[in-house]
């Protein structure tokens, strides 16, 4: 099957059956997928918590607002954060980037407010995101991505130092009887000519 077709077929997934699992060979792909994720300048703010142990998930569902049924029938959740400790970001750096990123970041990011270079950090874990949804479609893994959760708890819960969750993904395999999959409800996009711009 072609990538686009895998794209054509992936949704959010709002119901999973727990019953079904993933691979252990598939969790490793997916940890070494998000490895692998790009960031400005080799930066790799970031940290990734895979959650499969069903109690912890249960700790996570019950501050995880209209999500908690997909955090606890989901396979594992992923948990996106990002370096929270910009002294820390810069020794990561500065042992593992060559000068010219090194650079770049001390010319025009460390001049910028801690908020904006925390900003800058957020959009880099958001390149992983993409790359994830486009491994699970790839891989036939269901996914949901989440905003709908609250962070600082799970901070707590996961015992996150440093870092700060921005947000999580359910991986797992969709119930069949899941009212938002394509086979039941359309895709919606809007039309290619209003999203799109060839000059």
């Amino acid at each position: 099957m072609s990538f686009i077709q895998s794209m054509q077929e992936r949704y959010t997934t709002k119901k999973y059956d727990p019953t079904k699992k993933i691979s252990l060979e598939h969790i490793e792909e997916l940890k070494e997928i998000l490895r692998l994720s790009p960031s400005s300048i080799n930066s790799q703010p970031w940290k990734f918590t895979f959650v499969s142990n069903q109690e912890t998930r249960n700790k996570l569902a019950k501050v995880s607002w209209h999500n908690t049924s997909k955090v606890e029938d989901c396979d594992t959740v992923i948990v996106f954060s990002r370096i929270n400790n910009i002294e820390l970001f810069e020794k990561q750096i500065e042992e593992t980037l060559h000068p010219g990123a090194i650079n770049y970041y001390k010319e025009f990011l460390k001049p910028q407010s801690e908020e904006q270079i925390k900003s800058w950090f957020d959009r880099q874990v958001y390149l992983a995101l993409g790359v994830l949804l486009s491994a699970c479609a790839e891989m036939k893994i269901d996914s949901t991505p989440m905003e709908g959760i609250e962070p600082e708890e799970y901070d707590k819960i996961l015992g996150l130092e440093n870092y700060q969750t921005i947000v999580a993904v359910a991986v797992g395999y969709r119930d069949v009887e899941d009212q938002n999959q394509p086979a039941v409800k359309t895709k919606s996009r809007r039309p290619l000519d209003e999203v799109i711009k060839t000059v």
